[in-house]
């Protein structure tokens, strides 16, 4: 089993956006069985709150479904080891990393976007409040994700 971990700053936006729309990529193609998909915070900020409703209301708009129950949960030094790809939604995120895992002797630590090839951040859509956007560029940057793991299989 492959097991991927979504992060962003607050784990109310982004990461669990990403988290629940790779989850229902994989199921749709009936995969699910073979990845385990996560997502964490690299702030403490928002521990324990829910999703963010901007999030919450896109994942509806384009019928993506939800843990109602999520809660924002801080990245810990033992994800590094539970978790086969820590997936960054940019590089603020990536950097907030070291402050946790120190260093990436693994190699498991990606920003998204890395996966298409391209090395542009996905904006904080906490801050943006543009979740359409943010959304799209997920969707290339998972898919990619997706691509490249089938790849390996």
């Amino acid at each position: 089993m492959i097991k991927i971990l979504f992060v962003c700053h607050g784990n109310i936006c982004n990461s669990p956006m990403a988290e629940y729309m790779m989850k229902d990529m994989v199921k749709y193609r009936q995969l699910d069985d073979k990845y385990f998909i996560d997502s964490a915070a690299t702030s403490d900020e928002y521990v324990g709150q829910e999703i963010h409703d901007g999030a919450k209301a896109k994942l509806d708009a384009v019928e993506v479904p939800y843990d109602e129950h999520h809660k924002a949960r801080k990245l810990t030094n033992q994800d590094y080891y539970d978790f086969d790809y820590i997936v960054a939604m940019n590089d603020n995120n990536k950097k907030e990393f070291t402050d946790i895992f120190k260093s990436d002797p693994e190699g498991k630590v990606y920003k998204l976007l890395e996966f298409t090839g391209k090395e542009k951040d996905i904006p904080d859509s906490g801050i943006t409040n543009d979740f359409d956007n943010t959304y799209d560029d997920m969707l290339v940057g998972i898919s990619g994700l997706l691509k490249k793991m089938q790849e390996r299989a």
